[in-house]
């Protein structure tokens, strides 16, 4: 294993998650809202959702750190929203050593955990367009799925169970 990505809407833990498996492992943490050029966040700061055109640069900016770790032999955690096929298709591709993780949950649990978060640019009235965008990831992407139901340190144990 070189790199895990884990996805899912805003809100639904991907940082946290993210964090606990880097630290648990002893890889590397890559937040992939850090990613995000300055337009993007302004605009989700002003409740506007994000178009692919907007999203295509991020997505090639998390690759090619993910491919610059891979080739130096390193292993890390990346945090990113990955909402659509096509974005994982980008992300992980034919990547054998990249593995996807999906936090799943309801709308109603989310959008409290969202509504309690403080200093994040992602408002809440965005995350209905997150739930619209969404495609779950299906057995052909072979992604280890774990309801947000549970506390981090379950959900790190489930996923680290499943590796």
């Amino acid at each position: 294993m070189t790199v895990l990505v884990v996805m899912g809407v805003a809100g639904s833990g991907k940082t946290t998650i993210a964090a606990v498996l880097a630290e648990r492992l002893g890889w590397r943490l890559l937040e992939g809202d850090a990613f995000h050029p300055p337009a993007n966040v302004a605009k989700m700061a002003a409740g506007t959702p994000l178009t692919d055109d907007d999203r295509w640069p991020w997505l090639r900016a998390i690759v090619a750190e993910i491919d610059a770790i891979r080739a130096a032999g390193g292993s890390a955690v990346v945090a990113c929203s990955a909402l659509k096929r096509a974005y994982r298709d980008v992300l992980i591709g034919d990547r054998g050593d990249v593995r996807l993780v999906y936090l799943q949950g309801g709308r109603t649990l989310i959008g409290e955990r969202l509504t309690a978060r403080k200093g994040h640019f992602m408002p809440p009235a965005l995350l209905d367009s997150q739930f619209a965008t969404l495609e779950e990831p299906g057995p052909a992407e072979a992604p280890i799925v774990v309801s947000v139901d549970a506390g981090p340190a379950a959900i790190v144990g489930i996923v680290i169970n499943a590796l």
